[in-house]
């Protein structure tokens, strides 16, 4: 077996979830969400792609319906007793949820049941297989998610590690780039950085874009070498048991230009400013508008996004974003011990020119603190 956290911290968590689950008026919860069992169990698989349920009792019981393939990983990587792993069998015509819906009652479940739809742990496929199968659920997606927003003080040392391969990975970045550098090359150093460092692979592949994909804040297939006057953009994450702490920068090769002088100067400001708007019970709406604020006073609205950050977490794939994000009106409170990653991004398309600045921050009783030991200066090559 191999778990991250002590059986105390496993017993805090399965508490408060079984708390939540029977203030909810529920009999049970069938979650989906991969997070939700790694939080809960330790379970850590990419077998979510499949069908794939854990069932959470309102008396606290937590069992597993899975396939096969996972039946070890369920053993190894979970606090789960062996009797409370379930495979559904594989055989043309087979319906798991069938299966789960045998496993409700063989477990007494009569009540209303909670379940997690918002998910890619939950394809449509499957969902339409669920209801098929157990008619009356209640969506129950925000329960564990909001248990699991506050980090405790052992998850906060997940993220500090994560930060710390974060900042080695921008290293092996700024050691790479030079005038002719292969993306590929920069890319493979990034995440060699962080497997050295113990870490894995993050929850969506790390971004790098020159020239004009530099104005990209998005993966895609493809490669370049490094023009002598060039521009890279870069979004990546160190992951250290499945925990993110993202980080993103543009690194000018080159003489930078006026334009990359002026917009890096308000990321700046920008990124200070919705730092001194993050407070323990203030809406993140607010953090959202400090970033605007200092973007339009310096006549870039038109390169700005319309969301200027968002949660950290351990999560899996698709994408490191684990939900609340900044953005316009945004009402929900942030809390001590909330880990969020702001990135100032500016892509203008009438200049070609990009800069981004962005790390993440751990939510404290009088603000916030950068979890990155670099500075935001320019960056240049």
């Amino acid at each position: 077996m191999t778990l991250h956290f002590d059986t105390p911290e496993f017993a805090a968590r399965q508490s408060s979830a079984t708390k939540a689950v029977d203030d909810a008026g529920l009999d049970a919860l069938l979650m989906f969400a991969p997070e939700s069992h790694l939080w809960l169990t330790g379970y850590d698989t990419f077998g979510f792609a499949m069908f794939q349920a854990m069932v959470l009792t309102a008396r606290g019981d937590i069992h597993l319906l899975t396939r096969m393939p996972d039946l070890r990983q369920a053993h190894y990587t979970s606090t789960l007793p062996d009797d409370h792993i379930h495979i559904w069998p594989e055989f043309e015509g087979c319906d798991p949820a069938r299966d789960l819906a045998k496993l409700l009652t063989d477990l007494g479940v009569r009540g209303a049941i909670g379940f997690e739809s918002q998910t890619a742990g939950l394809t449509d496929f499957n969902g339409q297989l669920l209801r098929a199968a157990i008619p009356e659920l209640v969506d129950a997606s925000d329960l564990i998610r909001t248990l699991r927003r506050s980090k405790s003080p052992a998850e906060i040392a997940m993220h500090r590690r994560a930060a710390a391969l974060s900042d080695d990975a921008l290293d092996a970045a700024i050691a790479t780039t030079r005038a002719g550098a292969f993306e590929g090359e920069i890319l493979a150093a990034m995440q060699g950085a962080v497997f050295k460092g113990g870490g894995d692979y993050a929850g969506n592949e790390f971004i790098i874009g020159s020239g004009e994909g530099a104005l990209l804040c998005r993966y895609y297939s493809g490669r370049r070498h490094l023009d002598p006057n060039d521009q890279l953009t870069l979004e990546w994450s160190g992951a250290y048991a499945r925990y993110h702490a993202a980080m993103m920068r543009t690194i000018i090769i080159g003489p930078p230009s006026d334009a990359h002088k002026r917009m890096h100067a308000a990321c700046e400001d920008a990124i200070i400013a919705c730092e001194a708007a993050i407070m323990p019970g203030a809406p993140m709406g607010d953090v959202y508008t400090a970033h605007a604020k200092v973007f339009d006073a310096n006549g870039l609205s038109h390169a700005r996004l319309q969301a200027c950050g968002y949660g950290m977490g351990a999560v899996y794939n698709p994408i490191w974003v684990d939900f609340p994000m900044f953005y316009e009106g945004n009402p929900l409170l942030m809390q001590v011990g909330q880990v969020f990653f702001l990135h100032m991004i500016l892509m203008d398309s009438e200049s070609g020119a990009a800069m981004t600045i962005g790390h993440s921050v751990l939510v404290t009783n009088t603000g916030c603190e950068r979890l990155s030991r670099h500075s935001t200066g320019l960056l240049q090559c």
